[in-house]
């Protein structure tokens, strides 16, 4: 009769458990490699294309795959990440990052939104930042409705900027005073 080979048995389960865990390290590492792909794919601005035309700053930023202008810029000297509308009046800041910031609830304001009308609270921002592009104060909203990690960075802001799209490009930049634009 055999005897069963204790140090044969026990080199196979060592190899078997390297295997397994080898295919877990390969898995995580991917889920890694690819969720930052996915995030750079949301927001291809994470590092914002700067130059300056003529002496005035200005910033380039490239439309994600859902066709969206998303950057990563700052309120208050706090990091957020903002997603263009010119179709918004005001720059509308979800609750939760408003807390985050410390902004302070105004008056309530009814919007009305694509999804209906919804009431808000009025806010201002002490400055709003992409890149070299600073202004401030800047007329804002505090929307308890909206659950997302964006803020829209709505016309209040926009309409104190020369703004132009050419492509999958738009380039943000301070009015030329010289000419009046």
């Amino acid at each position: 009769m055999n005897k069963p080979d204790h140090n044969n048995t026990s080199s196979q389960g060592i190899g078997r458990g390297m295997v397994i865990a080898a295919w877990i390290l390969l898995l995580v590492l991917l889920t890694l490699f690819f969720n930052d792909r996915l995030d750079r794919q949301k927001n291809p601005n994470q590092q914002l294309a700067t130059a300056m035309t003529d002496g005035i700053p200005e910033v380039r930023l490239q439309r994600n795959r859902f066709g969206h202008y998303v950057a990563t810029g700052s309120i208050n000297g706090q990091a957020v990440e903002f997603m263009l509308d010119t179709g918004a009046t005001d720059v509308s800041i979800p609750e939760g990052i408003a807390d985050r910031l410390g902004l302070q609830r105004g008056q309530t304001v009814n919007y009305h939104t694509a999804n209906g009308t919804i009431t808000a609270w009025q806010t201002i921002a002490s400055e709003i930042q992409l890149g070299p592009l600073r202004l401030g104060p800047v007329r804002a909203s505090i929307n308890p409705h909206d659950q997302s990690n964006a803020v829209l960075l709505g016309m209040s802001f926009l309409k104190q900027l020369d703004f132009s799209q050419q492509g999958n490009t738009l380039t943000l930049k301070y009015p030329n005073q010289e000419t009046g634009k």
